[in-house]
């Protein structure tokens, strides 16, 4: 019996490989599909690609206003200094680290009794890729072991738990965020076991999730795996004042001097129970969401085709007929002079896919990401959406507040040097 069932298997492999043998011979490639390129191609592109670097050293740190990129890691540490002056070595020692990995270059050699300086997962020399390093610290840093209590930014705080989150403390919080990203998964990951080997002396790391974003489909904003189009609404980080009324901390109180050029930062990881979404009518989830499902425009944009990035305008609709009052994006911005001072958040969000559940259940979501002047902002906003009627759909189940730090100026620089000094 045992070898039949053997027998079968194999014929019906051998019955699959031949079907697709045929369908390659026949040639039955799907009208309008372009068949991809050879795997070399690919390389070739991916490694030229990867020569590309962005600016390390400047006012505000990379990886705010930076274009998202493909790949991304979120790494939670508590640090394990033992005094203020090994906790500014571990600051300079992550700021060199930072500063080599993202601009690239040969790794510098060693003895042949010695430890390699580098793994070599990117080659024989390291391309810089896009990566980011964004580093940020949380409330718990401020606390009596370095002394920098007095100068703890005015409105960092511990993340409380909003109605109907689920918080997980083993994925929660930290003293020290590091976000990486690049523009291809190796990058991210040989950057992260580069700083985890040179800065293990003064941090271990508390939880770390992995989020990707994926490409426009077919145009305009990335969706996430609801299959709405993701972070339409931002400020134009190309517009410095926007983002100065907006994103960067001004020197001014009461926030300490040192704070200036930094920013605060949420990282949300938010599960979405997408067998329980996929069961719901389209032109529900759009009107959940508060906008169309295929062309990511406004509910009053009936077309197909119609662009995402139409304004929502509820003047003409008090009380919510097309657009729910209720809705995602409504009570993100209910557009009313009273919450406009708390309705502007730069979003730089990526989605995840981790090991399913003790049930089975697909562990799928939504790594949501944003930065804003005062944390204020976003907690007025999350307020409003506790009673979105998004909520059956998502748990939020950990993440944490943390204040992004001021860009290092240059190399004799580093970072939270006027925090340390």
């Amino acid at each position: 019996m045992v070898e039949l069932r053997h027998f079968q298997r194999r014929s019906f492999l051998r019955g699959v490989a031949g079907g697709v043998a045929g369908a390659v011979v026949a040639g039955s490639v799907s009208p309008g599909v372009v068949q991809a390129d050879t795997q070399d191609d690919y390389n070739m592109e991916a490694t030229r690609d990867g020569r590309r670097a962005v600016p390390f050293y400047g006012r505000n740190q990379a990886g705010i206003a930076t274009a998202p990129q493909t790949a991304a890691s979120f790494l939670a540490f508590d640090v394990t200094a033992a005094n203020r002056g090994e906790l500014t070595a571990l600051f300079r020692a992550l700021t060199a680290r930072a500063a080599f990995l993202t601009a690239g270059g040969a790794p510098p050699p060693t003895p042949p009794t010695s430890a390699p300086s580098d793994d070599r997962l990117l080659g024989p020399t390291v391309l810089p890729d896009d990566l980011t390093i964004t580093v940020g610290l949380g409330a718990s840093l401020f606390d009596g072991r370095y002394g920098l209590g007095p100068s703890k930014p005015a409105q960092l705080e511990t993340m409380r738990a909003f109605a109907h989150d689920n918080l997980d403390p083993a994925i929660s919080d930290g003293d020290l965020l590091v976000q990486l990203c690049a523009s291809h998964r190796d990058t991210v990951g040989h950057a992260m076991l580069n700083i985890l080997a040179s800065t293990g002396g003064g941090m271990r790391l508390r939880w770390r999730i992995d989020g990707f974003r994926f490409p426009p489909r077919p145009v305009g904003i990335p969706r996430d795996w609801m299959g709405f189009k993701d972070g339409i609404t931002n400020p134009v980080t190309t517009n410095t004042a926007q983002m100065n009324r907006e994103v960067w901390v001004q020197p001014s109180p009461p926030e300490p001097a040192w704070t200036a050029g930094g920013t605060y930062q949420v990282v949300r990881i938010i599960r979405m129970f997408l067998d329980k979404w996929n069961t719901v009518l389209v032109e529900q989830q759009e009107r959940i969401f508060g906008r169309r499902k295929v062309s990511g425009a406004p509910l009053y944009a009936t077309s197909p085709t119609a662009s995402d990035t139409l304004d929502p305008i509820y003047t003409n609709d008090p009380q919510g007929l097309l657009t729910p009052l209720n809705c995602h994006i409504r009570l993100a911005n209910p557009q009313t002079p009273q919450t406009a001072a708390t309705s502007a958040i730069l979003r730089r969000s990526f989605q995840y896919d981790r090991s399913p559940d003790v049930q089975g259940n697909p562990d799928m979501g939504h790594v949501f990401c944003c930065f804003q002047q005062q944390l204020a902002t976003y907690i007025a906003m999350q307020t409003r959406l506790e009673d979105e009627m998004l909520v059956p759909f998502i748990s939020p189940v950990g993440g944490g507040y943390f204040f992004a730090l001021p860009g290092v100026s240059d190399a004799q620089d580093y970072y939270g040097r006027a925090l340390l000094t």
